[in-house]
């Protein structure tokens, strides 16, 4: 399978350029102008590389970096930046990230560094985006937006999809609130808090349906979809 990879760059021209010679490579690229779009794709896709622009509006690359780190610790991350001291290198790597490329780069050194990090991963084992769950007694088909209970089907808003999604890929295991919120709306105030709060409401109910399962409120931390392996 071809490799999948984020790349984040708020210069629209360059990140044009640099897509359209990923994709000559053979590389599947999804391309985002800021950090507030990109975390949202990523919580919804499967990448096997990130490659981010540092100096972004709405979000930098190494705030990304950061965010990316709480939900997934192995995917390689490869900051391009038109600063070279040394102190934002380390900074760099402090966030999260494998490698750094100056700007202005040669695409020779671009590519062989994308190999370096890619090596790294094995395709052969990475499931392309995963979008069938099984929750309990319940399966959960993301594309389709569908939760299935036998021969009853409830279907999703794009919201509570994508919620449930986050959710399911890490069941058993403690999601940050902020994860969730940056993820589905792009930032993290009370308003939306709230607003997650309706749906996660709303979620508990679709679930009902099997007592094994429940989405636990971590006081002070997030949200676990608890539910039998």
């Amino acid at each position: 399978m071809n490799a999948k990879i984020l790349l984040v760059e708020d210069d629209t021209s360059l990140g044009f350029v640099i897509s359209d010679h990923l994709k000559n490579l053979g590389y599947e690229v999804t391309l985002c102008c800021d950090g507030v779009e990109a975390i949202q794709r990523f919580n919804q896709e499967k990448f096997h590389l990130g490659i981010f622009d540092v100096m972004m509006p709405k979000k930098d690359g190494f705030t990304l970096a950061q965010e990316i780190r709480k939900v997934d610790k192995e995917v390689p991350i490869l900051f391009l930046t038109a600063k070279s001291m040394t102190e934002d290198k380390v900074a760099g790597f402090k966030a999260g990230g494998d490698d750094y490329l100056t700007k202005p780069f040669n695409f020779d050194e671009f590519e062989l560094r994308i190999h370096s990090l890619l090596k790294r991963v094995n395709l052969d084992l990475v499931e392309d985006q995963m979008t069938g769950f099984q929750i309990g007694k319940f399966h959960f088909d993301s594309e389709q937006h569908e939760v299935k209970l036998d021969k009853e089907t409830k279907n999703l808003t794009k919201k509570e999809n994508q919620i449930l999604a986050i959710l399911a890929k890490n069941k058993n295991k403690v999601i940050a609130r902020e994860i969730l919120l940056t993820a589905v709306w792009g930032q993290d105030d009370y308003f939306v808090g709230r607003s997650l709060d309706v749906f996660i409401t709303k979620l508990r109910k679709y679930l009902a349906g099997d007592e094994k399962v429940q989405i636990l409120n971590i006081h002070g931390v997030g949200f676990k979809l608890e539910c039998p392996e």
